[in-house]
């Protein structure tokens, strides 16, 4: 018990700290408002309630966009069960919050601890992990999932260094475990980064065993840790599988078309490369890893909020300072800076000296790659090379968020130097590492001095092109200038501002240093002082982005939902299946708000991974369409018999039974029936086969729906090649029981004919006429169609891919096999024990 007492005290002191940080809304219960976890409640509303009703759950949703897959809403899979109850147990049942910031230093120890650093120079590593800003950001953004797959990548990695310090099974398992654990908390895209790192590493284990010769060994930990990923990946096969079939439909598959002039350049496959580009992390704003407001700090902080700034003000301009941000970098919005501590960044540099071996060049190298990349459209020669050529990386926007790889070596070659230093005290004296600690005073206090005294010598300019543009329609000529010149002086204060502060921290830090090496203090007492020292500077920038006013009563989060009246309203039409599309806030807020998708299903909706198609519809048809609407709706008063239903016919096949318009002074919420929705379902007189993509979504601008239908010539033999449909008084249909994974309806024709059905078309849905399978077709760019024969049917649609099963039984499988890893290292462990005694 003895011998892991230090590790006690450890995990002790990190539950303190997380409760600490978060006091006290963690005892008063209090939470954060976030919009992507509120988004995500609106968007799995339909789902929720089908499982309390019916006890299973729901693999299709049709509350947003009209209908998607839930493969990506907090997606569930009954092998996962177990691994969740490990999860709880890993997570010593820590209330939300406190847990995060508690696993994100935990983790980080683990894997210290796999290096053979001592417990408490691991406990220092766990913080100055934990603490980078960028983590503290992710949480009130409700960026939860990022977090947490995070917080399991050094564990992970812990496990790659036990195997490869010939711990194979103890390093298998590991890895295995929290491989399945950070898939299973599903940010694909932090994971996949974070396998960039572990090729550096095994890099750096491969040139160490060949200049050892232990080759043999260095492959049969490789085939060790391959065999754990293959477990990891397998128990959560059921997750992987179906978001990657998903993915195929989505934004980050292929489209299908044809795009001519600048579109033409963007990936073949995947996300656009404008798309994935977008938030690319400024070249001079990488300083932010060693002054964390070099570029102003958070998008969301007027300019009037920084007493720095405040203090350089002109009077004059003051109600223009509340409105300006104080970030002026290249991203088009920030939360704020990725800052990994000033004194943790001097010691990441003195490593690149003072520390020996591969892993030292690894973690270097892998750190500039990440830098490099981040730059995204900065730096599009390498940009370019990875999007065209490496597999999967155009799958993944917000490039800036590579970064986090550069959160994680930092830290950890300032943990191996800080080593280096308290095991050798002579380590700074000695002739060869003087050079160095020159060079890393010279590049961290030396460069935090120069923004502090002149920020000018690193940037040209400090106003965006942006901000330039509004100012010059804003301001008189006269007082642009020196609007302009205030304005820059105010942030270069700013600036200055966080300059000194981590020039000081860095003094601070290595005057600990120099009192250690001088043996005027100890070991204990150094560590312990540049531990406080590094919590007191990540802990206060933490709280500018992360504090105790952003929390509120839990109450809020359902006030969120609270039914407005138009909801209320809405809700009396007892029909089984209709769509709502709500205009309040629009353009911008239609489709990036999931309140609407709480009580109805919504033609708008907000989710990182819709549908391609549908995404292009709205492109092309549903956003022009709602400004036709929008304009026509309130010319008219709200009166629709006088509207021209022309004006919005993708809207009409969408079944939009009900808009929600804002009126009068207040902008208050009112339903207004839409009398021309096509309804759930119709016969078509006639089809038209098109060739392409481009020619079916294009052919939506001349026909009318109710009366062709558009197909592309690959589903013809779906509707066995009719050209002309059946369609009069006496052909009916009717949708008689809806759940949003299967649907029924009563048909009757007199003759063969084509129903046309709003509702969203994705491969593995089925259809039965009768009981007896039938082909459905994709029309209209996005819609279902059946061939109906002559006479009286029911017809059913359902969505329960059987592939489920097949990737359940593969996870149980994965499954056992880690079971029979942990058992058959408990017998070794029990067995060495025996010896012993």
């Amino acid at each position: 018990m003895k011998k892991f007492l230090p590790d006690l005290i450890a995990i002790l002191a990190f539950i303190i700290l997380s409760f600490a940080y978060f006091f006290p809304a963690d005892i008063e219960g209090r939470i954060l408002f976030q919009h992507d976890t509120a988004a995500g409640v609106g968007a799995g509303q339909e789902s929720k309630e089908y499982l309390e009703r019916t006890g299973e759950r729901t693999r299709w949703t049709n509350s947003i966009f009209g209908g998607m897959p839930t493969y990506q809403m907090s997606p569930s899979y009954d092998s996962t069960t177990s691994l969740k109850g490990v999860e709880k147990v890993y997570r010593l049942f820590l209330p939300d919050y406190v847990v995060l910031t508690f696993i994100m230093m935990l983790g980080f120890y683990i894997l210290l601890r796999a290096f053979g650093i001592s417990a408490w120079l691991a406990g220092l590593g766990g913080v100055i992990w934990a603490f980078s800003s960028y983590f503290f950001i992710l949480i009130p953004a409700g960026h939860i999932w990022k977090f947490v797959t995070l917080a399991y990548i050094p564990p992970t990695i812990a496990g790659v260094v036990l195997a490869y310090r010939k711990k194979y099974l103890l390093g298998g398992i590991i890895t295995a475990l929290f491989i399945a654990l950070q898939i299973q908390s599903n940010h694909i895209q932090m994971s996949y980064y974070f396998m960039f790192v572990i090729l550096f590493f095994v890099g750096a284990y491969f040139e160490d065993a060949y200049k050892k010769k232990e080759l043999p060994h260095f492959f049969k930990a490789s085939a060790i840790l391959a065999l754990a990923a293959v477990v990891g990946v397998c128990i959560n096969i059921s997750n992987l599988y179906h978001t990657y079939e998903y993915s195929k439909e989505t934004m980050r598959g292929k489209s299908e078309l044809k795009q001519e002039g600048a579109a033409a350049s963007q990936t073949s496959s995947g996300l656009d490369r404008d798309y994935i580009t977008n938030w690319s992390y400024g070249i001079g704003e990488t300083l932010t890893l060693l002054v964390p407001n070099v570029k102003g700090g958070g998008s969301g902080s007027t300019m009037s909020q920084s007493e720095a700034a405040m203090a350089k003000a002109n009077p004059m301009y003051s109600g223009i300072y509340s409105q300006l941000p104080q970030y002026f970098g290249e991203q088009p919005w920030t939360a704020g800076p990725v800052y990994v501590g000033a004194f943790v960044m001097f010691l990441f540099v003195l490593g690149c000296f003072i520390v020996k071996g591969p892993l030292k060049w690894a973690l270097l190298g892998a750190t500039i790659f990440s830098i490099l990349l981040s730059w995204g459209k900065n730096f599009m020669g390498l940009t370019d090379f990875f999007i065209d050529y490496v597999p999967m990386y155009n799958k993944f926007r917000a490039v800036s968020s590579i970064l986090v790889i550069a959160e994680f070596t930092i830290p950890l070659l300032a943990i191996f130097a800080l080593k280096e230093i308290l095991s050798k005290p002579d380590t700074l004296k000695l002739k060869e590492n003087r050079g160095g600690v020159i060079a890393t005073l010279v590049l961290t206090a030396g460069v935090a001095l120069i923004l502090a005294v002149a920020p000018g010598t690193f940037f040209s300019g400090f106003i965006t092109t942006q901000e330039m543009a509004a100012l010059k329609q804003a301001l008189p000529a006269e007082h642009l200038a020196p609007f302009v010149a205030n304005l820059t002086e105010m942030r270069e204060a700013i600036i200055a501002s966080d300059a000194w502060r981590s020039f000081f921290i860095i003094v601070i830090g290595c005057l600990f240093l120099f009192l250690y090496q001088q043996r005027k203090l100890k070991a204990s007492f150094t560590l312990a002082g540049i531990a406080l020292l590094c919590l007191i500077d990540m802990w206060s920038i933490n709280k500018r982005y992360l504090n105790d006013e952003q929390f509120v009563p839990k109450s809020k989060q359902t006030e969120a939902f609270v039914k407005t009246q138009a909801d209320e309203m809405i809700l009396q039409d007892t029909t089984l299946n209709y769509r709502v599309l709500n205009f309040i806030g629009f353009p911008g807020n239609t489709f990036n708000e999931n309140n609407t998708a709480y009580w109805h299903k919504s033609v708008g909706g907000y989710h990182a991974a819709k549908l391609r198609r549908y995404q292009e519809m709205i492109d092309h048809h549903i956003m022009p369409e709602m400004q036709e609407t929008y304009q026509a709706v309130a010319t008219a008063g709200g009166q629709m018999d006088s509207v021209d239903a022309s004006k919005f016919r993708v809207l009409n096949m969408l079944n939009t039974k009900y808009f929600i318009f804002p009126a009068g002074e207040q902008g208050q919420a009112v339903p207004v029936v839409n009398p021309y929705a096509y309804g759930n379902a119709w016969f078509v007189d006639k089809v038209q086969y098109v060739n392409n993509a481009n020619e079916e979504i294009d052919a939506l601008n001349d026909i009318l729906p109710t009366e062709t239908a558009v197909v592309d010539v690959k589903f013809k033999e779906q509707l066995k090649g009719v050209t002309e449909g059946y369609k009069d008084s006496l052909s009916t249909i009717q949708l008689t029981s809806y759940e949003p994974n299967r649907l029924v309806y009563k048909a009757s024709t007199p003759k063969d004919g084509v129903v046309v059905f709003s509702e969203i078309y994705y491969p593995g849905w089925q259809a039965t006429i009768d009981g007896q399978p039938v082909d459905i077709a994709r029309v209209d760019y996005i819609l279902r169609a059946i061939n109906v024969p002559a006479g009286e049917h029911t017809i059913e649609m359902w969505f329960d891919p059987q592939s489920i099963q097949v990737t359940e039984s593969i996870a149980y499988a994965a499954l056992a096999l880690l079971l029979i890893g942990v058992m058959v290292l408990a017998w070794t462990q029990r067995n060495k024990i025996a010896k012993k005694s």
